[in-house]
């Protein structure tokens, strides 16, 4: 059996490239990464690792457990300043959502729904 050796990118589904652009880019700070492929879709670039956005008009995230975002399908980043985000995420209006269980780490949604986590070790 081969085993798998790294982790090469994940795949979000978007309504609107633009302004995903605007909260993977702009707000959370990721680089933009080439792409060849011709369907409607941006990537974005985290270390050795890919986020793939991909265009779907009829997206709509799910969030079976609106009271914990945690519990729902998620990505998570580790980063420096977690105070300096969350206020940059609010003067933005986006959602924010503290962990439940105490530790560094809070929840946002990008326009779209999909979640994701930020956490300070």
């Amino acid at each position: 059996m081969t085993a798998i050796v790294r982790s090469l990118h994940m795949a979000l589904l978007v309504t609107d490239l633009d302004r995903a652009a605007v909260f993977y880019g702009e707000i959370l700070g990721l680089e933009s990464a080439p792409r060849s492929l011709t369907f409607p879709g941006l990537w974005f670039q985290v270390g050795d690792f890919q986020i793939h956005l991909i265009q779907n008009d009829e997206w709509q995230a799910p969030c079976p457990r609106p009271d914990k975002w945690g519990r729902n399908p998620h990505m998570a980043f580790q980063v420096n300043d977690l105070a300096a985000i969350k206020t940059h995420l609010i003067e933005h209006q986006y959602p924010v959502q503290l962990s439940a269980s105490g530790r560094a780490a809070l929840f946002t949604q990008d326009a779209d729904g999909n979640i994701v986590e930020l956490s300070q070790l």
